[in-house]
């Protein structure tokens, strides 16, 4: 059964209430050539992963030392999104295997879970670990599933309205939300009996694109064909939009940092862009090289990593305190 949600609060546009250049300086950390990197995962031992797409293979950066190493994960392979487990491994949806991938960050051994019959070409995007430690994916081509680590189980369910699954994320409850690009909604998932539930975001084919929790649990989005940043607040039913900067925005990642500042990724501009939601500013740091194409951003304490797929290059921001480093 499908629900559809509609804010209960009237939704708020604004088109940017101040914005200027900034000062968010990018150390940048060179890969192989080709490797076309999609998405990052900083680790808590300090590397940082990063899925190789063009190379069918796994990365991982030193930032130390900038020493890099690939890991194959076999033929056909072609990675899209990676994130690190509570296990502390790295976890990869493989679009080319169409399988969730683990890879031990000890041994390098490299484990596959293939979708079950029935779901061959899902697209796998990207996944996330619920409160239980069960790891949810999504698939554009109209899927979303769940995995069990301990057992191995995975479990797939049609998406409500079809095609478009894409970005999703876990809020600090353990709560799972989606983004569908196709369908321009976002949708939260019932993490017990696989329902989801449809939100319907209060712009029209805005292009839902990623999600990512803040502290409180809301959820923000990152909209592709609108150029908007949203935020849902489920505690209130409610949406606020803001525009990005720019003739013609793009907005492709998103990421919240541990200050609960908004991190956005803008094709239209070439930029990374940080948003202040007590200030309701924008600052944006143009990338240096033209198609920079960050797809996907991600952070620790004290640092933001965005994956430049266009010029294999990693770079890093420094948030908080450490930037006066």
């Amino acid at each position: 059964m499908r629900k559809i949600l509609t804010a209960v609060a009237a939704a708020m546009l604004f088109t940017g209430i101040g914005h200027a250049s900034a000062d968010l300086p990018m150390k940048e950390y060179q890969l192989p050539a080709g490797s076309r990197p999609h998405d990052v995962a900083p680790a808590p031992d300090g590397g940082v992963w990063y899925t190789a797409q063009r190379h069918g293979a796994l990365g991982r950066l030193d930032p130390a030392t900038g020493k890099v190493e690939q890991i194959p994960l076999g033929s056909g392979s072609a990675p899209h999104g990676v994130i690190v487990g509570p296990d502390g491994a790295p976890w990869i949806t493989d679009g080319g295997l169409n399988a969730i991938v683990r890879v031990d960050p000890a041994t390098k051994k490299v484990k596959r879970y293939p979708l079950p019959a029935g779901t061959a070409n899902a697209n796998l995007n990207t996944a996330a670990f619920d409160g239980d430690g069960v790891l949810w994916f999504t698939g554009q081509n109209g899927i979303y599933g769940r995995l069990a680590p301990a057992s191995g189980d995975i479990e797939v369910f049609q998406s409500p309205e079809g095609r478009g699954p894409y970005g999703i994320t876990a809020t600090p409850k353990g709560d799972i939300y989606y983004a569908s690009l196709a369908g321009s909604h976002i949708a939260r998932i019932d993490t017990k009996t696989g329902e989801a539930t449809v939100i319907e975001p209060p712009t029209d084919e805005q292009g839902a694109r990623r999600v990512w929790s803040d502290s409180r649990g809301k959820i923000w989005v990152s909209e592709w064909n609108s150029g908007q940043v949203s935020v849902y607040d489920p505690a209130g039913n409610s949406w606020s939009s803001w525009k990005l900067p720019g003739e013609n925005p793009l907005a492709y990642a998103v990421y919240v940092d541990e200050h609960d500042k908004i991190w956005l990724s803008d094709f239209g501009g070439n930029a990374l862009v940080r948003f202040d939601p007590e200030t309701q500013n924008f600052d944006v740091q143009r990338h240096p090289r033209p198609e920079a194409n960050v797809r996907q951003i991600l952070g620790r304490p004290g640092e933001v990593w965005a994956p430049e797929s266009g010029t294999d290059t990693l770079v890093m921001v420094r948030t908080g305190p450490a930037e006066a480093e």
